[in-house]
């Protein structure tokens, strides 16, 4: 929002004591705003700044009990209204107020009731946005026409499908359908078909529903395409007045598969310490502003990982070539020299546009390699390089921990995929001290950056800290299983670690990890600096991966215009809001689809093992049942209360276990229990789970009801912090 749109929206603030007609506010206005107030009062209408109501009158939301925000829909026909003020609680909508909106939708909701526990029920008297353009779904013929079944659960309306607009879909077939017209109260609404995605089950397919759930694109628009084509590889004329590194001893080290290598590294002795060089892919010497390319790699915020596949925030052209720091080719790059004491300690940094030429392509399998048998290398040069790397990391990291950083190693489950697609097997990730040298490097130089914008206006990547409440309820979980904190209570960072340590090794590890994570807040970005709390670090950003985060790059071009003295178009405080908000958001949208298709393949791959038993760990407890973890394949499937015939068995929230009444048995988070897969439902995407030695048709759970039998999501639940 720039100057004039915010010097209107105070006056209107100012002059809205009450509901006001257009009129009367065009006569109390400035004429320069009265004669331009029909454009000016759109956008704010449609953010819900104002509101529109009954009679033409304008008024202000908070002033009339109203409630702006997105409709999250249930299956079962209720919702919420999340507000986009975070700070604002939920309102819930039940399925007679909720009117013709679809999940998604910014809606404008009045409250209508507020109950004595403090929340909120509402009634959706607006639309201000349509989430959705498009509907996939399962399409069933229906004469020469049909209907389209949405697959995603959360949008409840199916779609008439006219005769003639049904691209000859057959019945069963997944599409993808144009929405032509919306609920309406008493009318169905409809969609054409646009494409067909193939049958339900197979990977190609999922992927194809995934994508069009949210949002991802397929390909980029051809005027990026040729944007990124007219890019030719840098030459000598490039590199003049950029500190020149091409015969230093510079190296990437990145995964077998990876293949945008945004971030390589250096290190030299210093004065008894060490000279860290973190120099990292200059994607804004090609990524213009507002040029086509620079306005689809913000649309898109990040590059969304699948096992196999990715979705690139830019072109391959640029993302695996011109900007990929590839073995044996100079690349433009920005650096961060940092220098660290004998004991860590970060004595001064400085940044610099330089050129490179990557020595070696290491792999963090090979790093590892030599740094447990370095003797085994003939090459001095990467042997002495990478043990003084070693060195450093082990430094740092100790430094780290010891200022409060909490360290989180949640096992991840990596998926190998055969030659069709389809996963062949399901490990553990490998995480070595390779992987953790290069993460600590990485995040000494996103500290370096963060401190060198410090005093400007800048985008850090902040981390709040966990409300007490959840903070409490997890100290209260980590003793029912033995781990009592008896640090500071105002430490928080200390008694965390407390446990974490205590933890590590025993069979709680990976639980107490799990649950801590689960208390903390979600990362994001903001101009507004409150440090980071997960880290410890009172500055951080991101700065290394600009080839697959849009933040990055704002980053960049901030430290490229400081270095130079000019004054940056990011460096303005709204549009880096503005901009925080979005990449936040993009963040989180590839994150949960990266996280279902990830659960499909889980699912695919338990497929034809109905039946089979399998040790697990009880890694969920709620009223209808107990989420079972299977040991070897990361697999989670549900145990149904409604399974369990021994006993009535009652859900204790404090306990986290369901206990039985006559027997007084009870499964317990974290506990230790032995299942045997029962049914495997590929459309549902559930795994039911039964106690061996069930007799069949005896305790075996009901058709659930829609939406009924999956894990309860929360706002505050995430999978990383940093």
């Amino acid at each position: 929002m720039g100057m004039v749109e915010n010097e209107f929206l105070t006056l209107l603030r100012h002059y809205l004591d009450k509901p006001r007609h257009a009129g009367e506010l065009k006569k109390m206005l400035p004429p320069k705003y009265g004669t331009s107030f029909n454009r000016l009062v759109k956008p704010l209408i449609k953010s819900g700044e104002i509101v529109r109501i009954r009679g033409g009158r304008y008024g202000l939301p908070d002033s009339m009990n109203l409630v702006i925000g997105k409709i999250m829909g249930h299956p079962d026909g209720y919702g919420f209204v999340i507000p986009d003020d975070r700070d604002v609680e939920d309102v819930f909508i039940g399925p007679r107020n909720f009117r013709e909106a679809m999940h998604g939708d910014t809606v404008v909701c009045r409250v209508e009731r507020t109950r004595p526990d403090g929340k909120r029920d509402g009634k959706v008297i607006r639309i201000l946005e349509r989430a959705y353009k498009s509907v996939t779904g399962i399409f069933e013929s229906r004469g020469k026409g049909g209907v389209i079944i949405p697959t995603q659960k959360r949008v409840i309306h199916n779609f008439q499908v006219h005769p003639g607009k049904t691209l000859k879909a057959k019945g069963g077939e997944i599409v993808v359908g144009r929405i032509v017209t919306y609920p309406e109260a008493h009318d169905i609404p409809s969609a054409e078909v646009l494409e067909i995605l193939g049958y339900p089950g197979e990977p190609d397919t999922e992927k194809g529903v995934i994508l069009q759930e949210y949002g991802l694109p397929t390909s980029f628009p051809e005027k990026v395409e040729k944007n990124a084509d007219k890019i030719s590889e840098p030459a000598e004329q490039a590199f003049r007045g950029r500190v020149d590194l091409r015969n230093e001893w510079v190296v990437t080290i990145d995964g077998e598969t990876a293949k945008d290598f945004d971030d390589a590294v250096s290190i030299k002795e210093s004065a008894g310490g060490f000279e860290l060089g973190v120099h990292i892919a200059d994607v804004s010497n090609y990524v213009i502003p507002k040029t086509p390319l620079d306005t689809e790699g913000y649309k898109r915020g990040n590059s969304t990982y699948f096992p196999g596949s990715v979705i690139p925030m830019l072109p391959f052209r640029l993302s695996n070539e011109i900007c990929s720091l590839n073995p044996n080719v100079p690349r433009l790059t920005l650096s961060a020299f940092m220098k660290f004491d004998p004991v860590g300690n970060m004595l001064e940094y400085r940044f610099a546009d330089s050129v490179i030429k990557s020595r070696h392509r290491f792999t963090y399998t090979e790093v590892a390699k030599i740094l447990e048998a370095p003797e085994e290398e003939k090459d001095a040069e990467k042997v002495k390089n990478l043990l003084m790397m070693k060195k450093l990391f082990l430094l740092l990291r100790k430094k780290r921990i010891e200022e409060g950083s909490l360290d989180f190693d949640l096992p991840e489950p990596f998926i190998v995929l055969d030659m069709k697609g389809e996963p062949e097997n399901i490990i553990r990730a490998e995480r070595n001290d390779a992987h953790r040298l290069i993460e600590e490097f990485m995040l000494s130089a996103n500290r370096a950056a963060a401190r060198f914008l410090s005093e400007d206006v800048s985008l850090y990547r902040v981390h709040a800290e966990p409300d007490s409440l959840k903070v409490n309820e997890f100290f209260e979980f980590a003793e029912t299983l033995g781990y009592v904190s008896r640090g500071n209570p105002d430490d928080l960072h200390r008694r965390m670690q407390e446990i974490i340590s205590a933890a590590e090794g025993k069979p709680e590890e990976k639980l107490l990890n799990f649950i801590m994570l689960r208390t903390m807040k979600q990362a994001q970005y903001s101009p507004t600096n409150i440090g980071h709390f997960g880290l410890a670090f009172e500055h951080y950003t991101h700065f290394t991966s600009p080839i697959r985060r849009y933040p990055d790059l704002i980053v960049h071009r901030l430290i490229k215009q400081k270095l130079r003295g000019e004054k940056s178009s990011e460096a303005d405080e709204d549009y880096l809001s503005q901009a925080g908000v979005h990449c936040s958001q993009m963040e989180r949208n590839s994150e949960s689809a990266e996280r279902a298709f990830v659960d499909f393949l889980k699912i695919r791959y338990m497929a034809n093992r109905e039946g089979e038993e399998f040790d697990g760990i009880i890694s969920g407890v709620t009223s209808f049942g107990i989420f079972v973890e299977l040991a070897g394949v990361y697999v989670e499937g549900l145990l149904r209360l409604t399974s369990l015939a021994d006993d009535y068995y009652e859900y204790h929230e404090k306990k986290h276990a369901l206990i039985g009444k006559r027997t007084a048995k009870s499964f317990r988070l974290g506990a230790p229990i032995r299942v045997k897969v029962n049914t495997v439902d590929m459309m549902k995407k559930e795994i039911d789970l039964v106690l061996p030695g069930s007799v069949p048709g005896i305790g075996k759970p009901r058709p659930a009801k829609k939406g009924k039998g999956k894990r309860p999501s929360s706002r505050g639940t995430r999978r990383k912090h940093k």
